[in-house]
């Protein structure tokens, strides 16, 4: 018979003393024939009642007690938590307790032969040093208002610092800034008054771009600054009659209910009309924005009559003596002529309740539809008569320059702009906080 070498000694024969030619001889198993006899016969499985599966934790498997001891599976053992299995010598011999285990002052478990002052010194790992939490600082309008016109100023900052870095004021580089400004949607009347004010007194000199930035911004405040009015509620005029009116999208309902809440912040009385009868969603949104706010809203069922409306919610409004009465409308494309005349017909019909309502009627411009937002302020102002504008999405579009060219065309007075969703991204207009956001130039 051929010689078999010895097996090889384990991690724990080694750890523990185990001598490589001492094998370890198992007990045998219930389930084993003896020699010279029958098998044992198999022990029947134990059997767990409801009320121990209940009272068991369901992350702790128990063995039965029918279970030989040989039979169990030891636990799985790793790190310096290598100890005896209770039940099971490490030579093989006869069943021991489990070695005690010390834990000293720093966590740490070591064996009996083993002394803490035999280990080294215990250095703490140093305290991760984390800053106190600070609540984020509130975003003011002029942070909003820069990182919501940071499309369109890249835009006109990209242009600009191309064209002036390390060279000229020449007769090219003034028509390429002059083609620049009108592709940014700020007008050809401005952008000729902007090349003209660079070029004035530069004419063939270098020209930062931060110089060219400056005039920009300079140019576009005089533009805009006749037109930067607030809108004022007259409150002699009781109830306040401001009609809203725009294409479809533009944000007209989510407006109203912006206004209502600024508002109602200064101790008016306001009054919603959903006058957007052809959309079931309008109506419902409406009346969120009501109970955000606390406005009434007086609406009716769908494709109801939308002239109607307005008057019935004229006489509701001053029965219950609101300050501010604001009445959406249904989103209409201004060259649909059946459409704009409906739009009259609303003002008609409120006219004939007060002969000086509506009191304003607002224009909710999309800022994303660039040049033809100057047709939908012709139709509209034809149709309805417009007295101010409200400019929302400005944080969407590259193309917010054509707020400067509706000033320099139409004249008409800007109340408020929109650079997000939230009620607090709808601020009054100011002319030089939008100039210098439009060029780029922070605070």
């Amino acid at each position: 018979m051929a010689d078999t070498k010895p097996d090889k000694p384990g991690f724990l024969s080694r750890l523990f003393g185990r001598k490589a030619d001492t094998p370890t001889v198992p007990e045998p198993s219930p389930t084993t024939p003896q020699a010279g006899g029958e098998p044992e016969a198999m022990p029947s499985p134990p059997t767990t009642g409801a009320d121990d599966l209940a009272a068991a934790p369901s992350t702790v498997t128990t063995a039965s007690p029918d279970t030989p001891e040989a039979s169990k599976t030891p636990p799985e053992l790793a790190g310096a938590d290598l100890q005896p299995v209770e039940g099971l010598d490490p030579e093989g011999t006869n069943p021991q307790e489990p070695l005690p285990r010390i834990v000293t002052e720093q966590g740490a478990e070591l064996r009996p032969d083993i002394t803490a002052a035999d280990l080294p010194a215990f250095e703490p790992a140093p305290a991760e040093i984390t800053p106190e939490a600070k609540p984020a600082p509130a975003h003011g309008w002029w942070q909003r208002l820069t990182e919501g016109m940071r499309r369109t100023s890249s835009s006109l900052s990209d242009s600009v610092t191309g064209l002036f870095t390390k060279r000229k004021l020449d007769a090219a580089t003034l028509e390429e800034l002059e083609d620049a400004l009108v592709q940014a949607d700020l007008g050809v009347p401005t952008a000729m008054r902007i090349t003209e004010a660079i070029s004035s007194g530069r004419y063939n000199k270098e020209i930062s771009p931060q110089e060219v930035k400056a005039i920009l911004a300079g140019e576009v405040e005089k533009t805009l600054q006749p037109v930067a009015q607030p809108l004022v509620v007259d409150r002699s005029k009781k109830p306040f009659v401001i009609l809203m009116i725009g294409v479809n999208g533009a944000g007209k309902t989510t407006t109203i209910g912006k206004l209502s809440q600024k508002f109602r912040s200064q101790g008016l009385k306001v009054m919603l009309a959903a006058g957007d009868t052809f959309r079931a969603a309008a109506i419902e949104q409406l009346k969120v924005w009501g109970e955000r706010v606390g406005a009434p809203v007086l609406s009716r069922e769908q494709g109801a009559d939308a002239a109607g409306l307005a008057y019935d919610a004229l006489q509701e409004a001053k029965a219950n003596g609101s300050d501010v009465l604001l009445i959406d409308t249904a989103g209409r494309l201004q060259n649909k002529a059946g459409l704009m005349a409906e739009l009259e017909k609303i003002v008609r019909v409120v006219k004939k309740f007060d002969p000086s309502a509506p009191h304003a009627t607002l224009l909710v411009l999309d800022a994303t539809v660039g040049q033809n937002a100057i047709s939908q302020v012709e139709l509209f102002q034809k149709a309805a008569g417009v007295t101010g504008l409200v400019m929302t999405k400005l944080d969407g579009t590259a193309r917010g320059g054509i707020l400067v060219a509706l000033a320099e065309k139409f004249r008409l007075p800007v109340h408020f702009i929109g650079v997000g969703e939230g009620v607090e991204d709808l601020e009054p207009f100011t002319a030089r906080d939008f100039a210098k956001a439009i060029a780029g130039i922070e605070g």
